[in-house]
């Protein structure tokens, strides 16, 4: 398994015009602000478009991005497996942001959703709470909740992966609408009407 190839913001930005960006968070997440230009299609929906993805890697550079990096290198991973070669953003949307560079927002966009390490953070430790609590309010046996959140966490971090996050992921704030997905593989699909960049 190759390590995919990383920009870091600088890097990105100064390339951006000549990209097909790729943001693999949530809608909610990227809603709350993405790289100018980015198409959103969700990682667990990324096997459904690889197709239309490859045809726009033959337009140019595909560059995946999310909150930190960790799931653009699994979809480039994904897009690997199909022959597509794709580059993720180091640090992602939050290196962006931190660096200075400008975040876009869906017309409309009110209020932002929480990236979903936040979200992961935030059920975690209240599950965790709510284990101790109940172990010693109603029964220890309760306790055991706690524990088993500490064994995902363990087993998360060995893994990389996270099921807590694809469980949170099918949440309705965070899962797209058809009529979004659709409207982004249109945006996709234009792409190879483009000039050849």
């Amino acid at each position: 398994m190759t390590i995919p190839t990383t920009l870091d913001p600088r890097q990105a930005r100064s390339r951006l015009h000549e990209l097909t960006v790729i943001d693999v968070r949530t809608p909610g997440e990227y809603a709350g602000g993405h790289l100018p230009g980015a198409l959103n299609i969700p990682l667990d929906q990324l096997d459904r478009v690889v197709s239309d993805i490859r045809t726009a890697a033959e337009h140019g550079d595909i560059l995946a991005v999310c909150a930190s990096g960790s799931r653009s290198e699994n979809a480039c991973r994904i897009l690997a497996e199909s022959g597509v070669t794709a580059a993720t953003l180091a640090g992602g949307t939050t290196a962006w942001s931190a660096q200075g560079h400008d975040l876009q927002r869906p017309e409309g966009a009110t209020r932002a959703t929480w990236s979903m390490e936040r979200q992961v953070r935030f059920t975690a430790g209240s599950v965790v709470l709510l284990g101790l609590l109940l172990g010693l309010v109603v029964h220890p046996a309760f306790q055991s909740l706690s524990a088993a959140i500490a064994g995902g966490l363990v087993l998360s971090a060995l893994t990389d992966t996270c099921g807590m996050a694809a469980l949170l992921a099918k949440l309705p704030h965070n899962r797209p609408r058809p009529a979004d997905l659709d409207a982004t593989l249109v945006r996709l699909r234009g792409i190879r009407h483009e000039e050849p960049r």
